[in-house]
């Protein structure tokens, strides 16, 4: 069901938000024990929650609009008194102490929280096969990933074990999951959405956002969340005006065209999306985006950086993973084998990446020069969008890979994000748009707007009344 249909639903009272929440909590330990989109299941919070929207129905109450929805949250977003591991052994036993305030503000809408989904360790990785505790499948093909790193929360709408679910997009990770999953999902533009509460990866790069069956949702979940918020100081109110959109101008980048995906038949189905905008009166035109060749090499310098300074906290002492008779060696020893037990391969290979850029004698050659590079790219589209309301291109160059296939191979894997990281460098607001299938795989279609337009870009992806 949609939210809308649960809202709907709950208000002519045919069927309680306790017999929903109880349906989806059967679902869930049904099945996902063969696609583990969870972490964790918050079964009592979710049934008290529903019980509290039951309680102000049968008072008679108008409720919001998430009222008695289920929702999934992914495991780097706090939700008080639940475990928070953020895909990493090194958190694997940490009880959140305070809620999001994204989680308080689904709270105070009435969602129902249904637990934490499974993730790349520290939202690092495009496959959800870099948590800690096992990969998430991919409910088209249990054979194949989910994408990453939002793999669990892609996941458990994708199977309709959630109605909606939260994800966090650091290069990528809420497009390409939703895209592999074949669901919509919006990353915001940087500052829409508060971070407090989000478990920092690239905090500079960092955005929370939804993952739903229907654009119409994503806007319905977006609109809960978004706004100023006292305690993240980069977070901004949001005046932007909601309309329909009559004339439509799209950008191309030739760029990412010219290179084409790595499967033609993903490029039938974007073509053939393109096509239908077209009939109804959308206007191409090709733009240039010259500093593309750059993007993930800027941010696979800046973005670990940022993960060096922020995983330093890290380190078996105040909380999360000790190493066993840890207490009997110097602080040196201590923290070299907490880390060293707790961290995974791929947050190690980032944090040394990170701290390499960072450090004496390389600081101007690669961090310096990559946050240069980084206002080249921001100007790219800034020049791009004098003509064009929105920018279109692809999600990933691949269909949904198999499980193992890249792992082993981190560029490999890096490459996956080559259409998404721009986005990120450049804080503007992207949604994943499903456009149609090769075979049972789901293709997505990257829709990209103005800072702040996250209302115009949503209006877009309903304008051809492509249904999600």
């Amino acid at each position: 069901m949609t939210i809308s249909q649960v809202h709907e639903g709950l208000e002519k009272k045919q069927f309680s938000a306790l017999e929903l929440c109880k349906s989806y909590l059967a679902k869930i330990k049904k099945e996902d024990k063969k696609i583990h989109a969870f972490l964790t299941v918050s079964e009592d919070l979710a049934i008290s929650q529903a019980k509290k929207v039951d309680n102000l129905i049968s008072r008679k109450r108008k409720i919001p609009a998430l009222a008695g929805v289920p929702v999934a949250v992914k495991d780097n977003i706090l939700v008080e008194g639940v475990l928070c591991t953020a895909g990493s052994k090194i958190l694997g036993n940490y009880l959140a102490p305070y809620d999001a305030t994204v989680i308080e503000r689904l709270k105070k809408q009435g969602a129902v929280i249904m637990g934490k989904t499974n993730m790349d360790e520290f939202a690092l990785g495009s496959s959800t096969e870099n948590s800690a505790f096992g990969p998430t499948k991919n409910p088209h093909d249990l054979t194949r990933v989910p994408g990453g790193s939002s793999g669990g929360s892609a996941a458990a709408v994708a199977a309709d074990l959630s109605v909606f679910a939260l994800g966090s997009d650091t290069g990528g990770s809420i497009r390409e999951p939703a895209s592999f999953c074949g669901v919509a999902g919006l990353k915001p533009t940087y500052g829409a959405v508060s971070r407090y509460g989000l478990i920092a990866f690239a905090s500079s790069f960092d955005q929370i956002g939804p993952i739903a069956n229907t654009v119409e949702d994503c806007q319905l979940v977006f609109d809960a969340v978004k706004g100023k918020d006292p305690l993240d100081s980069t977070s901004l109110d949001l005046r932007e005006k909601k309309g329909k959109i009559n004339k439509l101008r799209i950008g191309l980048p030739r760029e990412y065209f010219d290179k084409k995906t790595d499967d033609p038949r993903m490029e039938k189905v974007i073509q053939a999306a393109i096509k239908k905008y077209q009939e109804k009166g959308a206007k191409f035109i090709e733009v240039s985006l010259p500093h593309t060749e750059y993007t993930l090499a800027t941010y696979y310098i800046i973005a670990p950086a940022e993960l060096s300074a922020n995983l330093a906290r890290f380190d078996g002492i105040r909380y999360g993973f000790s190493a066993k008779d840890s207490a009997k060696k110097n602080l040196m020893e201590v923290y070299l084998e907490n880390r060293g037990q707790g961290f995974g391969p791929e947050p190690k290979r980032r944090i040394m990446l990170g701290t390499f850029v960072l450090s004496s004698g390389h600081y101007e050659a690669y961090y310096l020069r990559a946050q240069k590079v980084r206002s080249l790219i921001r100007k790219d589209f800034e020049k791009a969008f004098k003509k064009v309301d929105a920018i279109f291109s692809p999600i990933s160059p691949f269909l949904p890979f198999k499980i193992g296939e890249k792992i082993k191979n981190p560029l490999a894997m890096y490459l996956v994000d080559i259409y998404t990281n721009s986005a990120n460098l450049v804080g503007l607001p992207a949604l994943s748009l499903p456009v149609g299938k090769v075979g049972n795989l789901p293709v997505g279609l990257q829709i990209i707007g103005k800072h702040f337009e996250e209302n115009k870009i949503l209006e877009i992806a309903k304008w051809n009344n492509l249904r999600t």
